[in-house]
């Protein structure tokens, strides 16, 4: 039996991918797409469907307010995938109470190993109910202030050195390794991902603009317009690095510096 799916997102461009990645996956029947919270309650209300995959931060009714009005209305529950951006301690809460989550920008073989999951459920007849609630509980409330740690350890040239967080002006993922930039210093940090680096920074000060690196936003020299209305961010380290901006992100660097 195929899934019925519908694809909640505000952004277009993000809406288009999934549909576009979806097509491999000839279990899953895109049924409808929504722009909005209150669209996405109205066409799970009309359609009833198995799957949604369902944008986290959205103007208005944003995807927790979605599932709230769902059981207010005491409307059936579909099982949900997260669409997100969120990268840091929201990410152990999707993990205990979604069916799963994929982080923007989206990846095809993470995609694949979303519907795996919920297809599991679906053939179940497991409902999320329970589990949802939990999640929107732990994430409405203010999110918790990460301990931030004093020092990073950074390793450079056979020598371990500790560096105030503060100090880090941004940090790039390749190849697995994650290697830590200060003004006047460079090292590879012990961190094995920059989900583990971002969760244990200041979310207010530290920022991923792009699935590749973490920046220090008192540490953005210059926001460069670049291709298709994006930006690049150009540190204020001594090599003046520049850090692209995901589509994804553009929003949140325009909420970040009043763009």
């Amino acid at each position: 039996m195929p899934i019925n799916t519908l694809i909640v997102d505000d952004e277009r461009p993000a809406r288009d991918e999934l549909v576009y990645l979806l097509k491999g996956f000839p279990e899953i029947n895109v049924i409808g797409q929504g722009k909005n919270g209150l669209e996405a309650v109205a066409l799970i209300k009309e359609h009833d469907p198995d799957l949604v995959f369902l944008d986290v931060q959205m103007p208005g009714l944003d995807g927790f307010g979605v599932i709230k009005k769902l059981v207010e209305r005491k409307l059936r529950i579909p099982q949900i995938v997260f669409a997100t951006a969120y990268d840091n301690y929201a990410i152990q809460a999707f993990e205990v109470n979604a069916v799963d989550y994929v982080l923007k920008p989206f990846d095809k073989a993470r995609i694949a190993k979303a519907i795996q999951r919920a297809k599991k459920m679906v053939e179940a007849h497991t409902s999320p109910v329970e589990r949802l609630e939990s999640l929107v509980g732990q994430l409405s409330a203010p999110p918790p202030k990460a301990s931030q740690p004093v020092k990073l350890l950074v390793k450079s040239q056979a020598r371990m050195f500790l560096v105030d967080a503060e100090d880090m002006i941004y940090a790039a993922i390749q190849d697995g390794t994650i290697t830590i930039f200060a003004r006047d210093f460079e090292g590879v940090s012990n961190y094995r991902t920059i989900e583990e680096l971002c969760a244990s920074l200041d979310s207010d000060r530290f920022w991923r603009p792009h699935r590749s690196y973490l920046v220090n936003i008192n540490h953005i020299k210059e926001v460069v317009p670049w291709f298709k209305s994006s930006y690049m961010l150009k540190m204020n380290d001594k090599r003046a690095s520049e850090i692209p901006v995901s589509r994804n992100q553009t929003r949140r660097l325009r909420e970040l510096l009043k763009l």
